[in-house]
């Protein structure tokens, strides 16, 4: 079905769009590769090429405002890391690499996957793709890849974008692009290519997503790249590959005047050290006690042994002693901004008359009297029975749960990761039936 491509039909830049081919890594230009640069030349001379290759935003007369000002590049130079980038225009299933992301919906159907994979890869691809169960947005799955190039197809749900939920949608995108690095180690693989995983029947703005799916594949390059030695980044429209023309330099500079330029050309937020949104109501804050100015001597006291009854009034008297000690700027806090948000919703909680998690999962409300010995048996039956109905396999392969040890009293301890807790992208109900699922088993 495939045959390989001279080199030279794809230094020149020009795409291979037709299934029949197969491409290799050593056919596809690398993005620290300074012959592209240069061959590419021309493209300035032309009035016809109004991007040229790999020259914005390097054409600004800013380039060389932000050199010398002392600020420190959030993205320096890394040639280790920039001869793993690839940009290549085309299907990214004509490449002959370990992996090719396959952009999909929740159902993994193949009527939403990207564009002529399915028919590429044979209808075997589909029948598996059936018993997989679906596919979480911001997670990814595994496959074999069948008649494809490739070794494995990393099929992974872009988000669904809208204005009022810009930073869940981000951090669900970043999400895609991260499971899928991870499952391609994971796996033992060491190359993969990537299409573009937002869509436009998502809504997605273009250049944004973009934005992310660059810093991401970054950050997470700077520390794994011993175990990943290629990513693609593979457009199928002149439009996305501009876009991916203008931004490469800007994550991934090739020298120190592409890292100048790249400070003032980066946005303010690029996200946290795995790309992701940062959101400082999230942020835990620890604020250290204020230095203490000055020693008050503690006058010489004998040492009494006091009755336990005792030792608590006595900690209390003592702790006059201690205010000296601290600056009322830091005593005058009159609450913790967690403590005051919690309380928020609790009054917003109650305000929702008949509202509970009880509701919530269809098992009546509980907010009356006490339940009996026996009704609380029936209630506990009735959640058990349910998430043990239930395949709840998605959960768990978002990692938000893990066991941390025991309690003083030997209880299991149940640790959340609050950074796989995507709240757009997970279902609260199913989430709670899981944790019900997973404490029995952990008591069994």
């Amino acid at each position: 079905m495939y045959r390989s491509v001279a080199s030279a039909t794809i230094r020149g830049g020009s795409p291979t769009d037709n299934g029949e081919y197969v491409v290799g890594l050593d056919q596809v230009p690398c993005w620290s590769d300074t012959e592209q640069r240069s061959s590419l030349a021309y493209e300035k001379e032309d009035p016809s090429f109004p991007n040229s290759y790999f020259l914005d935003p390097l054409t600004s007369s800013s380039a060389t405002e932000s050199s010398g000002n002392g600020i420190m590049s959030r993205f320096p130079v890394d040639p280790g890391i920039n001869s793993k980038i690839y940009l290549w225009r085309g299907n990214p299933w004509n490449l002959e690499v370990d992996a090719v992301v396959n952009s999909t919906n929740e159902n993994l159907d193949e009527a939403q996957s990207s564009p002529g994979l399915h028919a590429a890869a044979g209808p075997d691809l589909v029948e598996e793709c059936a018993t997989l169960g679906g596919c979480r947005t911001g997670m990814a799955k595994f496959t074999n890849a069948y008649d494809l190039p490739a070794r494995r197809v990393i099929h992974t749900v872009g988000p669904k974008y809208a204005v009022k939920y810009h930073t869940a949608a981000e951090n669900a995108l970043s999400h895609c692009y991260r499971s899928c690095l991870e499952l391609l180690i994971e796996n033992g693989l060491q190359s993969i290519a990537m299409g573009c995983i937002y869509t436009e029947a998502k809504n997605y703005p273009r250049e944004p997503a973009a934005h992310v799916a660059i810093r991401t594949v970054r950050r997470f390059l700077e520390k794994q790249k011993d175990k990943v030695t290629a990513v693609v980044f593979c457009t199928t429209t002149s439009s996305d590959t501009e876009i991916y023309k203008r931004l490469l330099p800007l994550y991934f500079p090739r020298d120190k005047h592409e890292e100048e330029v790249a400070l003032s050309k980066l946005p303010a937020d690029v996200g946290d050290e795995n790309g992701e949104t940062i959101i400082d109501e999230r942020k835990i804050r620890i604020k250290p006690l204020p230095a203490i100015t000055k020693t008050v001597p503690e006058p010489p006291t004998a040492t009494v042994e006091l009755p336990i009854s005792d030792v608590g009034l006595t900690m209390r008297r003592n702790s006059s002693h201690l205010d000296s000690y601290l600056d009322p700027a830091f005593m005058s806090f009159i609450k913790d901004p967690d403590q005051r948000r919690k309380e928020k919703w609790e009054k917003a909680a109650q305000a929702q008359s008949g509202w509970s998690c009880a509701k919530l999962l269809g098992l009546g409300d509980l907010g009356g009297p006490p339940l009996s010995a026996a009704e609380e048996y029936s209630l506990h039956s009735r959640y058990l029975v349910k998430a043990n109905s239930l395949n709840l396999s998605e959960i768990a392969e978002m990692k938000i749960v893990y066991r941390g040890g025991v309690d003083s009293e030997g209880r299991p301890v149940m640790v959340v990761v609050g950074a796989h807790f995507l709240l757009r992208c997970l279902d609260l109900e199913r989430f709670v039936l899981y944790v019900v699922k997973v404490c029995i088993l952990w008591l069994g």
